[in-house]
C-alpha cells in the first residue's frame, strides 16, 4: 500500500528536476522576492511591529546599504479581513539573489555589529516570536505583461 501512495509523491518530484532550470545560474543572476506575513495576537500589531522596526529591520537595512538586499518595504492592512484570511503585518523583501534569500545568514553577519548585548536581542526577539500566530513566507516572481 505504501509504494501506491509513494508513487505518485516521487512522480511529481521527477517532474520538476525535468522542468526546472539549472538552480545555480538563475539564482546568481535574478533578483529573488520574498513576502513574509505575520498573523499577531488581537491587541498586540503594534508591539509586534515596534520590536520588528527595533531589532529586525536594521539588520535588512545593513544587507541593503550593502548590496545584498535590493529593497525592502513594509505593510499592514487598512481594514479587517475574516479570521482564517487575516494578517496583520507583511514585509516584502527583494534579495540580490535566491542565495542570498534563502535562510537568514545574509542578516546574521550584522548582529555583533548593531547589537552589543547579544542578551537583550534575545529576550526582545524571544518576546516578539511569542506575539505570533502565524506566519507564512511566500517567494513571488514577476509576471511580465505585454
Amino acid at each position: 500500500m505504501r509504494y501506491y501512495t509513494s508513487l505518485p509523491i516521487a512522480a511529481f518530484f521527477f517532474s520538476l528536476l525535468l522542468t526546472t532550470k539549472p538552480v545555480t545560474a538563475q539564482a546568481q543572476e535574478e533578483s529573488f522576492t520574498v513576502e513574509y506575513y505575520y498573523k499577531i495576537k488581537w491587541g498586540y500589531a503594534n508591539d509586534f511591529i515596534d520590536l520588528w522596526k527595533k531589532n529586525h529591520y536594521p539588520l535588512q537595512k545593513k544587507a541593503l546599504e550593502n548590496g545584498e538586499i535590493l529593497k525592502i518595504t513594509a505593510e499592514k492592512p487598512i481594514m479587517h479581513s475574516g479570521e482564517d484570511t487575516r494578517w496583520d503585518f507583511k514585509v516584502t523583501v527583494v534579495y540580490k539573489n535566491a542565495i542570498l534569500g534563502i535562510g537568514h545568514e545574509v542578516t546574521d553577519q550584522y548582529k555583533k555589529q548593531l547589537y552589543p548585548n547579544p542578551d537583550k536581542l534575545t529576550k526582545d526577539e524571544k518576546y516578539r516570536f511569542e506575539l505570533i500566530l502565524a506566519h507564512w513566507d511566500v517567494i513571488t516572481e514577476n509576471i511580465e505583461l505585454k
